[in-house]
């Protein structure tokens, strides 16, 4: 009786999942972004932080799609970790963008990793940080789309409350 249960509370949950579907990129969120590059330095074009906006959005538009991500990403965590899902956990998503916008051209940026609860399983979390060229990471913006299921979110790393980040230099990158 309770295994049969257990296989029909499972079945429930796998099914309960939302599948994400693909939204159009909203103007007003590429434009926040965009002014908040370029509020790092006060050198930085206005072109420049723009196009890197629309970059970011749209690379977590094409991640979104190839993860093929589930909400909540909770779920779609436990979808990776037993098989059903390949890939979408976090530090995919930062690995992904940072590969991806290290080899665009960008003259007046970096990018950097940062995790917060780092070695603790369940709760390590891992993002994108974009900083002016030469600025220090604690002055950067967060770029995490896992946080929302694919939906992205961003802040500065001083005004993000709900962790504690710090910057992983040594890290490395792995290929997602």
């Amino acid at each position: 009786m309770f295994r049969h249960l257990f296989k029909l509370l499972l079945f429930s949950f796998l099914l309960s999942g939302c599948v994400l579907t693909e939204s159009s990129l909203s103007e007003t969120k590429i434009t926040q972004l965009s002014t908040l590059l370029q509020g790092l330095d006060k050198h930085i074009p206005q072109e420049e932080a723009r196009q890197l906006s629309q970059d970011i959005f749209h690379k977590t538009q094409l991640l979104t799609k190839e993860f093929k991500l589930t909400s909540p990403p909770q779920y779609h965590n436990f979808l990776v970790n037993v098989g059903l899902r390949e890939k979408g956990l976090c530090y995919h998503w930062s690995d992904a963008l940072y590969l991806y916008l290290s080899h665009e051209k960008y003259v007046s940026f970096e990018f950097h990793l940062m995790g917060a609860n780092i070695g603790e399983y369940l709760y390590e979390h891992n993002v994108l940080v974009v900083v002016a060229k030469g600025a220090r990471v604690e002055g950067g913006i967060i770029i995490d789309p896992w946080r929302d299921s694919g939906e992205l979110y961003f802040s500065k790393v001083r005004e993000d409350r709900k962790y504690q980040w710090k910057h992983r230099a040594n890290r490395g990158c792995l290929r997602y």
